[in-house]
């Protein structure tokens, strides 16, 4: 790692960890102004998977060298993989206007797909974006309509914004997730 790399990296964690005791930071809904059209009058999300440290109550920061930090005092204010799938559904809700929900499916008729997301990575880096990757999975009861997609999507952010910067590029990225999984896989 560059002396310029660790130089950031520590002022980001210096931030994360200024005052002392756990600090909890909330993902505020991006502002929605779309709608997109989906082949399903009704989705469920299943639970998320997510990678260790992106599933873990602390906020990570990836290094230049891919190094992950941490601090047990700057934390997520929900915990990530039920946050996570919450605001994937909200947002394929807000941009299909169409009955989504995330599991356990809350209606007594069945949904007409069922969502399954697969993270491999979802994390902050230290250069100022937010990055994911991985797969999705739609599944019909039917079996005729099936289909699987990858995915990789970044979002920037300022790091010097600290903890709520990341938050705030979180939510952007999971709101660019729903709108390139309602495009490419509930079509």
């Amino acid at each position: 790692m560059t002396f310029a790399a660790r130089l950031i990296s520590l002022f980001l964690l210096s931030l994360l960890a200024a005052c002392g005791s756990a600090e909890r930071f909330a993902v505020s809904p991006p502002v929605i102004g779309d709608t997109l059209r989906i082949g399903f009058s009704s989705v469920e999300v299943k639970d998320v998977s997510l990678p260790s440290y992106a599933a873990s109550d602390e906020i990570s920061i990836r290094g230049a060298d891919g190094t992950l930090t941490s601090s047990s005092d700057v934390l997520w204010a929900d915990a990530p993989d039920r946050a996570i799938a919450l605001e994937l559904s909200q947002n394929l809700a807000r941009l299909t206007n169409r009955r989504v929900a995330s599991e356990p499916w809350p209606f007594e008729e069945f949904p007409d797909a069922r969502l399954e997301i697969r993270f491999s990575e979802l994390v902050a880096t230290s250069s100022g974006t937010f990055e994911t990757s991985g797969q999705y999975f739609v599944a019909v009861a039917d079996g005729r309509r099936e289909r699987s997609g990858l995915f990789a999507l970044t979002v920037a952010f300022d790091p010097k914004g600290g903890p709520n910067a990341i938050a705030q590029a979180r939510g952007q990225l999971i709101l660019d997730l729903a709108r390139y999984i309602a495009r490419n896989g509930l079509k």
